[in-house]
């Protein structure tokens, strides 16, 4: 039961992240329309946003779905896949500000932007070792 324990903690914590970069991401969009009344080349800024928003979406979403299933071995498989794709698009982000703007890119934010999806992949691998 150590596993359940584990991805429940780090689930409620990736909702509570999730929502927050979720109104982040609501307020960034809300950024970008202003951005856009100005006509500026805003194209690298709305993917940012878009990229924000499924981001924070999927983090609410796994963290919902670890603590539904963190007493249910079984579902185990499916909290890893989407452990998985909030690393994917963790990764996928901090990939695009190396590239869009290099000079903003910190190793330490991709590293802390990791650590609470990581160990919610460790806790759903622990969870499915107890089935």
């Amino acid at each position: 039961m150590k596993g359940s324990k584990f991805l429940k903690v780090t689930g409620i914590l990736m909702i509570i992240f999730g929502a927050l970069a979720l109104i982040l991401s609501i307020v960034a969009a809300i950024g970008l329309a202003a951005l856009a009344a100005l006509d500026l080349n805003t194209w690298q800024y709305t993917a940012a946003v878009i990229l924000m928003l499924v981001g924070s979406i999927f983090e609410l979403i796994a963290g919902i779905v670890g603590v539904k299933n963190c007493n249910k071995p079984e579902k185990a498989g499916t909290c890893m896949v989407w452990g998985i794709i909030v690393i994917a698009l963790s990764v996928l982000s901090n990939v695009l500000t190396l590239v869009g703007n290099p000079d903003n890119f910190s190793i330490v934010n991709l590293l802390t932007g990791l650590v609470i999806p990581v160990l919610y992949l460790i806790g759903a691998v622990m969870n499915k070792k107890a089935a």
